[in-house]
């Protein structure tokens, strides 16, 4: 039996979906039942129940977004830190292997090659960079998992909800048997407040950067099948095979979805963080090739927001 934490949230759907369509054994825990913060509480329910793999999709986003956590920083702190190191450690007792949900957002940037050389950049909003990415993107490399963070407390500037992502990371590291699968920036074709797809389509105006993001069905699907094909336990990038421009986004969503619809863009980094956030963004490009060479697959990037567009459902 495989135990479930935080089925109930955007991306915990996506794996009881998953779980339930490959027939496997699990059950989805809530803290109304059992209070799994509670180091003791948690270790006692694991003794009695013996999962054979335990999944971690609970943690603190903030609502609408990651500006709340800004204000509830110890409600962040506890879900996204706390947590899994309460988890990790349960986990190690009773010896149960175990994936915890982090995120990609502890980077900014990316890796860029220029004259032979390659270095961290951390804004790619900067002129000369963003014409490298649109005219030689092969230039651009993604943060490969033992890369140093980039968007942390360690390194600052950064958003209290990378902090504490990142903090969360190092709590668990080396404890017990486990998988860190990190996430970026969640989509796929059901309308949501949570999903890519969504947000820009409502948005006022649109902040025009390059990430790395994840098909919320293919991240699941991925992160599964590390468990069951056995690879080795450690941190994963878990997001589609490349990367794009919030601009190639909107010129599919125009193509695809909204033929008759013209969308407009911040005009800079300063319009958008005085008009329409409280607090800094990770935008950045993350290496699959670890995940790629363990056999898993996973869609490119064009192709997973291609299929979501034409198969949109209306929330």
């Amino acid at each position: 039996m495989i135990l479930l934490l935080g089925a109930s949230g955007y991306i915990g759907g996506a794996f009881a979906r998953e779980l339930q369509r490959r027939q496997w054994a699990f059950r989805p825990l809530s803290r109304k039942e059992v209070d799994y913060s509670r180091f003791e509480v948690l270790l006692e329910f694991l003794k009695k129940t013996r999962p054979e793999f335990l999944v971690n999709v609970a943690g603190y986003t903030g609502k609408p977004n990651v500006d709340a956590c800004e204000v509830a920083r110890a409600d962040t702190l506890a879900g996204n830190a706390l947590l899994p190191q309460t988890i990790a450690h349960a986990c190690a007792i009773c010896a149960i292997p175990w994936g915890h949900v982090s995120s990609g957002c502890v980077f900014s940037g990316a890796k860029v090659t220029l004259n032979g050389q390659t270095r961290a950049e951390k804004d790619l909003t900067r002129p000369d960079l963003r014409s490298l990415v649109e005219q030689s993107p092969d230039a651009i490399h993604g943060f490969t998992e033992t890369d140093p963070q980039n968007f942390t407390f360690r390194d600052p500037p950064c958003s209290f909800y990378s902090g504490t992502k990142a903090l969360g990371e190092e709590a668990i590291a080396g404890v017990g048997q486990s998988y860190i699968w990190r996430l970026r920036i969640p989509f796929d074709e059901f309308d949501n407040t949570r999903n890519y797809l969504s947000k820009v389509q409502r948005y006022e105006k649109v902040y025009d950067n390059v990430n790395s993001i994840s098909h919320r069905g293919d991240f699941a699907r991925a992160c599964l099948d590390l468990w069951e094909c056995h690879a080795p336990f450690g941190t994963y990038n878990v997001t589609n095979p490349g990367f794009v421009t919030t601009r190639r986004v909107v010129d599919l969503v125009e193509k695809i979805l909204q033929p008759a619809r013209r969308f407009e863009f911040w005009q800079n980094d300063t319009e958008f963080y005085r008009r329409a956030a409280k607090t800094l963004r990770s935008n950045c490009v993350l290496d699959v090739s670890k995940l790629l060479a363990t056999g898993v697959k996973i869609r490119p990037v064009v192709e997973a927001i291609e299929d979501s567009l034409r198969n949109w459902q209306p929330e």
